[in-house]
């Protein structure tokens, strides 16, 4: 009887046994076999950053993911991006943002081009008629109050701008802000037609509002650049179908454009996204692969 017992006390602790390895084996295969199910966007301090982002956000809840939004200064971004803290950034202004490119080589990567052709550089009032290129301002920085309007430090633009001083040997001093603190300060000195000189882009509001010109110039600052969507370089393997969907995204700077303005006078974001997306059923269909 006692080896009876023993015998059977032996098969069932190499049954249980048996059955919590093959338990552990389902469990660590399925953990192996789940792709990201989160993504996480970054979301710099620019108008022109919201409306891809929330329309992007919007189609990859649909395809049964979680998205979160991160909000940081470009510089931040690009660093999240190659730490892997972040996913996704659907604002990149190449070849501006090149030296983020350049630098996390091989650890975030271009996968689509939203827009290709997107104007940025000094501007100026279009009353400001003598002035229509970088080099006409020599001379005249005393116009000017010898101040230049930029974004926040560490932007692309910023940066750029601040070579664009050197370059031109100019008596100008970058007063750095937020976006809605720089367009306030040139506001206030075009309802006087005052000499002003900022950072424009399209798109932006800003060509809507006021009559403005982007200066031209003969050393190759501010070339047209091609709006982008950059993605840490795990993103492929990790979320295939995001990332499938995200090298499919393309939108046109006037549909971006006309969202910053419904955005800006009230409309919530994620409704004017959504309204752009009811609107498009191709197009979203196409970006799915579907």
């Amino acid at each position: 009887m006692k080896k009876v017992l023993l015998t059977l006390t032996i098969i069932l602790l190499a049954a249980f046994a048996a059955a919590c390895s093959s338990e552990t084996a389902e469990t660590e295969e399925g953990t192996a076999g789940q792709s990201q199910k989160t993504i996480t966007f970054g979301v710099t301090p620019w108008t022109s950053t919201v409306p891809p982002t929330k329309i992007a956000g919007l189609i990859l809840e649909d395809m049964g993911y979680e998205v979160k939004e991160t909000e940081a200064d470009a510089g931040s971004v690009y660093m999240g991006l190659s730490r892997g803290d972040l996913d996704v950034f659907m604002d990149a202004w190449v070849p501006m943002h090149q030296n983020y490119l350049d630098k996390f080589e091989g650890k975030i990567e271009s996968t689509a081009v939203s827009y290709p052709e997107a104007d940025t550089g000094w501007t100026v009032p279009a009353y400001m008629e003598d002035i229509n290129s970088l080099e006409d301002l020599k001379g005249r920085e005393g116009e000017f109050n010898n101040e230049f309007y930029g974004i926040e430090k560490g932007a692309g633009a910023s940066i750029e701008s601040d070579e664009i001083i050197e370059a031109y040997e100019f008596d100008f001093t970058q007063v750095n802000s937020s976006e809605g603190g720089m367009l306030a300060q040139a506001q206030r000195m075009m309802e006087q037609e005052k000499p002003v000189v900022f950072y424009g882009w399209r798109p932006h509001t800003m060509f809507n509002k006021f009559d403005l010109k982007v200066l031209t110039n003969e050393k190759g600052f501010f070339e047209t650049s091609s709006v982008e969507v950059i993605t840490n370089s795990e993103l492929k393997e990790n979320a295939p179908e995001a990332y499938e969907f995200l090298s499919n995204w393309n939108i046109t700077i006037d549909e971006v454009e006309k969202m910053i303005v419904k955005i800006e006078e009230g409309e919530d974001p994620v409704a004017v996204a959504q309204e752009w997306i009811d609107n498009n059923p191709e197009k979203v269909a196409e970006m799915k692969g579907e």
